[in-house]
């Protein structure tokens, strides 16, 4: 993850960091890094498409939501939206969207590849809402890999959303913290524990967090999951397809093959 500060390669390091720190972190992470990211992986995400991960699941294919022809009319939340790509797509069959994220330039790419969408820019975690504003809310890889406190959000997004209300996350899948975040063969040994929770923390030279990423057992989202108010009804852990020849980060097809890379967790509303 690690991208120069002020000229300077911030310093990777495993040590807590908690609810403002990662909250901060993330915002100037995401802000400074926007740009390169929708480069590297924008025509991967298209301009309306809803990816979960990268392994390519489709929205299209898999229905987590619901059959599409179901999201018609719909009031949907998409947090950590990014440029929006997924909204896009709710839109698109007859939904209608919120995208909000964390970041003001994630926000303005979703601006530069097309208005027209409710964009808000706010913390996951202190949702801007009325209770029941939605029917469902989602977030592929947005948010939840990057909060100290995940209950708190999940919490939020239960208030917001009205009784038997969706929601879907995809997250890292979290035995990839036990193996290198390399897409080749060295990515392939265990190399630290799987039960070591301390998060990943890049700083910068006065020590302070300019990118932080929090790691969960399946058993500790699972806990959260419920303690957030909600009913786990499925957790999928796509497999690589075979059309997907991509490197991103530590995905790749050699690694994909062998152990699963994303987990999408499908929850309703208690």
């Amino acid at each position: 993850m690690s991208q120069e500060i002020n000229g300077t390669e911030p310093v990777a390091t495993r040590r807590n960091a908690g609810e403002p720190e990662s909250s901060r972190a993330s915002r100037g992470w995401w802000d400074r890094n926007a740009d390169d990211y929708q480069n590297d992986h924008g025509a991967f995400l298209g301009d309306d498409r809803f990816v979960w991960g990268p392994e390519g699941l489709d929205e299209a294919d898999a229905a987590l939501l619901g059959p599409a022809a179901a999201l018609n009319g719909l009031d949907v939340l998409e947090i950590g939206a990014g440029a929006a790509q997924c909204s896009r797509w709710l839109a698109a069959q007859g939904a209608r969207p919120v995208a909000l994220d964390l970041s003001h330039r994630q926000l303005q790419h979703a601006l530069r590849i097309g208005d027209g969408l409710p964009l808000v820019e706010a913390d996951a975690g202190s949702l801007p809402f009325r209770d029941g504003s939605f029917d469902l809310a989602c977030s592929a890889y947005g948010a939840v890999p990057f909060v100290a406190d995940p209950v708190r959000v999940f919490r939020e997004v239960r208030r917001v959303l009205r009784p038997g209300g969706r929601w879907v996350f995809s997250v890292t899948h979290p035995i990839r913290w036990a193996f290198p975040d390399e897409p080749g063969p060295e990515g392939l040994s265990v190399a630290a524990s799987y039960f070591d929770r301390v998060p990943y923390v890049e700083q910068d030279e006065e020590g302070d967090a300019v990118y932080v990423e929090h790691h969960r057992t399946l058993g500790d989202r699972v806990r959260d999951v419920v303690a957030g108010g909600f009913r786990l009804v499925d957790l999928v852990e796509p497999e690589w397809p075979s059309w997907n020849d991509q490197e991103w980060g530590g995905w790749s097809p050699l690694r994909g093959n062998l152990i699963p890379g994303t987990a999408i967790f499908v929850c309703e509303r208690e």
